[in-house]
């Protein structure tokens, strides 16, 4: 049944990118205005997605979870290094692949697959990943994707999104919830999340010449490495570990973390090659095929966790 709720959202999502497709190529709009929407969900979406994931009521049972949604999520992300830069010896990965392979679409796509398919109660541990991910991102990710080493702790600690994280963490610790208007903005501007970055990943998508490089083994190797190999490595760990033993959740709560894993390579990817300047076409192609090849992957992957 989850497998089944996981298949129709990703196909809601893919449906949404093309709609960005058609719009660039009936030239309404063209491919480098998806820029726009980038600094959109980059500045603004993202910071309100991750506030409303706060606004919970808080208890000691609700706060254990989190807690093993954070260690489950800092885990997976300690593995995905090891098994990214061991890989990389072999395969010799460029940045982007490497970013690529380390960072999935769990700030995208989490949220709208968690809230289908298990319920909106469920959202404050898929922000447990993404506010882990989310730091990752902006301190090696940036200068990954950048091509810079080091890291820029001013940018950092007044990114946005970090700030966002914090600012949730310390609500929902103090028993805090936003006055009603604007939770309620926070949550409606939060909820375009998935449809603006697909559409955004559309018109991207429209301007790359993706069957060429779909033709190369390289994007292939990648794809496999990302969508099933990576994951798979994952799914074993989490499965024959016990812990989720540690809370009568831990089945469900690292399903969560598993299935942001198991998320398509990372649009901040995108995002970031998009703003610095570096290989975006390739980026996107990447992003694109892992999208599509989701579409079996993940139910495939959800039925294994679950046997």
């Amino acid at each position: 049944m989850v497998a089944y709720l996981l298949t129709q959202q990703i196909v809601q999502l893919f449906l949404m990118m093309f709609c960005g497709f058609v719009l660039v190529k009936s030239k309404l709009l063209k491919s480098s205005d998806s820029k726009t929407l980038s600094i959109l969900v980059v500045y603004l979406i993202c910071p309100c997605t991750i506030l409303n994931a706060f606004q919970i009521e808080y208890s000691s049972e609700a706060a254990a979870n989190f807690l093993l949604a954070v260690g489950s999520a800092v885990a997976i992300h300690i593995l995905l290094f090891i098994v990214v830069y061991g890989l990389s010896r072999i395969f010799h990965f460029t940045n982007i692949e490497k970013a690529s392979l380390l960072y999935s679409n769990a700030g995208n796509l989490i949220i709208p697959l968690v809230t289908a398919i298990l319920g909106e109660e469920w959202v404050l541990y898929a922000s447990a990943f993404m506010v882990v991910q989310l730091f990752i991102v902006w301190t090696h990710g940036k200068s990954l994707v950048e091509g810079k080493r080091g890291s820029d702790l001013k940018a950092i600690l007044t990114n946005v999104n970090l700030i966002a994280c914090i600012v949730g963490l310390a609500l929902f610790l103090l028993h805090i919830q936003l006055p009603s208007l604007l939770k309620s903005t926070v949550k409606t501007l939060g909820s375009t999340v998935g449809p603006v970055s697909m559409v955004m990943l559309g018109m991207i998508l429209a301007g790359t010449d993706i069957l060429s490089m779909a033709k190369g083994k390289r994007i292939w190797v990648i794809t496999f490495l990302k969508m099933i190999a990576v994951p798979a490595i994952v799914l074993l760990v989490m499965k024959f570990s016990g812990i989720a033993k540690l809370t009568p959740q831990g089945v469900t709560i690292l399903y969560i973390s598993l299935l942001a894993t198991m998320t398509p390579s990372a649009t901040t990817v995108t995002q970031m090659a998009q703003l610095y300047d570096q290989d975006v076409s390739y980026a996107t192609a990447i992003n694109t095929i892992t999208t599509l090849v989701c579409i079996a992957t993940m139910p495939l992957l959800t039925m294994l966790y679950y046997l």
